[in-house]
């Protein structure tokens, strides 16, 4: 468990950002959760709109905990465009995932976002390595996480499962900040 609360303000890159989720989130992200071209590799959504605002409120007292932390993903001007969920927490790693972008995403919005969640996960929360896994038929994510440097642990029936260090983000970051148009001269 972490002691200090980490600060999540100014997470920000090229055109995107991250914030911390709050209640009012529910109905934006019941909806997310719902749509059929985006949930296809999520785990099954909430009954209602009201169950995914009562399970946000309970998370909010394990983000108080330090035992995740859940972003909504805006655009930079602060438009709602998807969800992800840093949890799973040990002395060693984080894992990440219930990542969604939605179609008012910008162009890099999934690099952006992923760099946050390392930003997020490595720098402020200190961890020294995060894990994750991802389902056998998500061919484009597992090519993404591929590409950022993650190495493939293990394959089961239903999920192939990586680990990724901050020295193998930060051996490909300046070619992904100038594929984003974000690097800093």
């Amino acid at each position: 468990m972490r002691i200090t609360q980490p600060d999540f303000s100014n997470l920000v890159l090229g055109h995107t950002m991250l914030r911390l989720v709050e209640p009012a989130d529910a109905d934006y992200i019941y909806g997310l959760r719902v749509n059929a071209e985006l949930n296809t590799f999520l785990s099954n959504a909430p009954a209602s709109a009201q169950a995914q605002r009562d399970w946000i409120i309970a998370y909010k007292d394990r983000e108080s905990q330090q035992l995740e932390h859940y972003f909504v993903i805006c655009t930079q001007q602060g438009q709602p465009c998807g969800v992800v969920r840093l949890y799973g927490y040990s002395d060693t790693s984080f894992c990440w995932g219930s990542w969604i972008l939605d179609a008012n995403k910008s162009r890099y919005a999934a690099v952006e976002s992923a760099l946050l969640v390392y930003e997020a996960g490595f720098k402020r929360l200190g961890f020294p390595g995060s894990h994750f896994d991802v389902r056998l038929g998500n061919t484009r994510v597992i090519s993404f996480h591929q590409k950022m440097g993650a190495r493939l642990l293990k394959e089961d029936d239903l999920n192939m499962y990586f680990e990724i260090t901050p020295a193998a983000v930060a051996e490909r970051m300046g070619a992904l900040m100038n594929i984003i148009g974000a690097h800093k001269k």
